[in-house]
């Protein structure tokens, strides 16, 4: 039996491989030392072995109360991912229990969005005559930050994803969101594309993906705390992004994300910034009941706490954009675990999910650009 993380996004330490039914692993931090809880490694030389994996650290982490409920995603092919149930948590370990049908399996804290995925569609992207893909510069390891821009129309919407790079379930949003978006047959997508142009970053913090990094960039440095002063230094992923945004404006921003403790999806608002407004108020409220309504996986019942981010409420992205453009401005959470008002026993909340969530989101867009018109 081997055990390996040596690939995009791994992150793994082992300890003892010694005994297949006691394997004794714990999570690497990102750099900087502050945070930790994405895992992606390899195991190979396993099919129909019982396996115990125990990750010692696993009340360490970041956000260790989200190990609560949650259970394990693996995958034979790296394309069909799944649960493993027999996952447990007793405060200070993570344990993993299952027997492999294969040689060799993948185990994930999340179902992973890779940067080979990422550049074959954008290439994909790039070959259509409604994109215009942009690199508007490179992160701290000099890995592109690419743009696509796709429409025609007055309205300017701008959409990211992956500041923390362990939240791979946003990448994946943004894939869904993007090709139904270029669906020259689909009657939204095609009305959204003259009314509006859309502004559209993949990825962010491609660095922080690549290294297995949980919320940070290469240097340690959490993107979405710097958006009142990026500095080329420790944060140019971000102050590349705002350099664009500044050119052409936004009315509409929208920041894409995971959360690791809350079993829901749901929207974080700018409701709570000084100078909002009534009327971004009355926008906001209507996009979430739009919402609601193009997708029963979005719900507003659950969510954070408005005092949640109070002391430094202006650090954050989505905040910062509805001071700067005075537009509507949100922040996506999707689960790490499963959306508990529908889940799926098989795969939790997922790639396909994510994607399928994003797809849905065009409508509510739309509906937004209509009452703006107004």
């Amino acid at each position: 039996m081997s055990i390996s993380s040596q690939f995009d996004s791994g992150n793994i330490e082992v300890r003892d491989a010694s005994n297949p039914s006691d394997i004794r692993l714990a999570i690497r931090h990102d750099a900087g030392g502050v945070f930790m809880q994405w895992f992606h490694f390899r195991l190979h030389g396993v099919r129909g072995q019982r396996l115990r994996l125990v990750i010692e650290n696993a009340g360490d982490c970041s956000y260790a109360d989200g190990w609560h409920g949650y259970r394990c995603a693996a995958s034979y092919d790296r394309a069909d991912w799944f649960r493993i149930a027999d996952t447990f948590y007793d405060g200070r370990e993570l344990v993993i229990e299952f027997t492999p049908e294969q040689d060799t399996v993948w185990l994930a804290y999340f179902e992973p969005y890779s940067q080979e995925r990422r550049l074959d569609f954008l290439g994909r992207c790039a070959c259509s005559p409604l994109v215009q893909v942009e690199c508007i510069g490179t992160s701290l390891q000099g890995r592109d930050l690419d743009v696509l821009h796709i429409g025609s129309g007055p309205r300017q919407i701008w959409a990211q994803a992956r500041q923390h790079p362990g939240e791979s379930m946003a990448e994946w949003f943004m894939e869904g969101l993007i090709e139904r978006l270029l669906d020259a047959a689909d009657p939204v997508a095609r009305e959204l594309r003259e009314r509006a142009s859309f502004h559209l970053i993949p990825n962010i913090n491609p660095d922080g993906s690549v290294l297995g990094h949980l919320r940070s960039n290469a240097a340690g440095i959490n993107l979405n705390r710097e958006w009142h002063a990026p500095t080329l230094a420790q944060s140019p992923e971000v102050l590349h992004a705002q350099a664009a945004m500044r050119k052409i404006g936004a009315e509409l921003f929208l920041d894409i994300h995971g959360d690791e403790t809350l079993p829901y999806v749901f929207i974080d608002g700018s409701h709570m910034v000084p100078g909002y407004g009534e009327r971004n108020l009355a926008l906001q409220a209507a996009f979430l009941e739009n919402l609601k309504r193009a997708s029963p996986d979005f719900q507003t019942e659950h969510g954070y706490r408005d005092d949640r981010f109070t002391g430094e409420m202006m650090t954050l992205c989505s905040k910062w954009a509805a001071a700067t453009f005075g537009c509507v401005a949100l922040t996506l959470e999707m689960p790490f675990k499963d959306n508990a008002n529908a889940p799926d026993p098989r795969t939790g909340w997922n790639g396909a999910r994510s994607k399928r969530l994003g797809a849905a989101f065009l409508q509510p867009i739309l509906d937004h650009l209509r009452l703006l018109a107004d």
